[in-house]
């Protein structure tokens, strides 16, 4: 029986599950990112949120559990590090993100990419209030565009006014023209 043994088995026994759960939480805190099966990712991103919130902490004894938790100094030390530089300062959780990557081709195994989230986190209410900041700015360019567009088809207009004009025009020079030349005809007649 598994008494007190909480979370996925993973197909192991429990200390190779154990084993394995430090290896990829070492790994995720190293590389930034690593690929693995679903339930596996699932399964260290409690383990890997606890460190964190721990480097927030930032007190020997948090450092401490860290180290239990990971087995190593030197990358505990990192963490600490980039969290007192300000990183995950102004966010309360969430610190992976998981993105599904299909199946994996031998075993159709649900496979994922994991990250450490590093973009700063704005709460939803500031979210909303630019939004709705930004939204009648994206009006006025519209109406200035729209504004725009008259503007070329008043050219337009005027365009074509003086195509036709110069058409009339044209025309009424061919029509004295003609009637030059009619004149001129019959006037030798005449004569």
């Amino acid at each position: 029986m598994r008494h007190h043994y909480k979370g996925r088995k993973l197909g192991t026994d429990f200390s190779h599950t154990k084993a394995m759960k430090k290896s990829l939480a070492q790994a995720l805190f190293l590389n930034d990112r690593i690929k693995t099966v679903e339930s596996r990712a699932k399964e260290i991103r409690p383990l890997v949120d606890k460190i964190i919130t721990w480097a927030k902490r930032g007190d020997l004894h948090s450092r401490r559990l860290a180290i239990a938790a990971l087995g190593d100094k030197e990358l505990v030390r990192e963490i600490f590090e980039k969290v007192e530089q300000g990183l995950w300062q102004d966010r309360p959780g969430g610190y992976t993100r998981i993105m599904k990557l299909g199946n994996r081709k031998g075993d159709n195994a649900p496979m994922v990419i994991m990250e450490l989230v590093t973009e700063p986190c704005v709460p939803k209410a500031e979210r909303k209030a630019a939004a709705k900041k930004a939204t009648p700015k994206k009006a006025a360019p519209k109406k200035v565009e729209k504004a725009e567009e008259e503007k070329p088809a008043d050219e337009l207009e005027e365009k074509v006014e003086e195509a036709v004009e110069a058409k009339e025009e044209a025309a009424e020079e061919a029509a004295e023209t003609a009637e030059e030349a009619k004149e001129e005809a019959e006037a030798p007649k005449a004569e």
